[in-house]
């Protein structure tokens, strides 16, 4: 059985993966595997990866909130790889990479946000 501490380290881990991978996705769709032909490449990398570059610092500190925002986050990756894989047949490959990243990402930071937050405090007075 693992520890506390071991869980939490792989959690972190499947976590940073996953949106290191989703980012590295991200470009590669956006900028070489199938640019846009409705709006420039500039434009779609700022919509796309600039939001998905924001909770970076608080990722690699390992900060329990900047996990439990940034999985949120990963829910409107996860909506456009929806959309786009029922709208845009020729690229469902890529969409699907999309859906499978994002879900992995919001569901890892789930579960750190809820290892690592501080253990609430009991109230003598509360019924249960």
């Amino acid at each position: 059985m693992m520890n506390f501490e071991a869980k939490k380290q792989r959690l972190q881990t499947i976590a940073l993966g996953s949106y290191f991978a989703l980012l590295i996705h991200l470009l590669l769709w956006i900028i070489w595997l199938a640019p846009s032909h409705y709006f420039p490449t500039a434009m779609v990398l700022m919509v796309m990866v600039v939001p998905l570059a924001l909770p970076l610092r608080g990722l690699l500190n390992g900060r329990p909130y900047t996990y439990a925002w940034s999985g949120f986050l990963a829910l409107l990756y996860f909506v456009h790889g929806i959309g786009d894989f029922f709208i845009n047949p020729p690229e469902r490959i890529y969409s699907g990479i999309e859906i499978l990243l994002s879900l992995t990402f919001f569901f890892s930071c789930a579960f750190y946000a809820r290892l690592g937050a501080s253990p609430r405090i009991e109230n003598p007075l509360r019924k249960n």
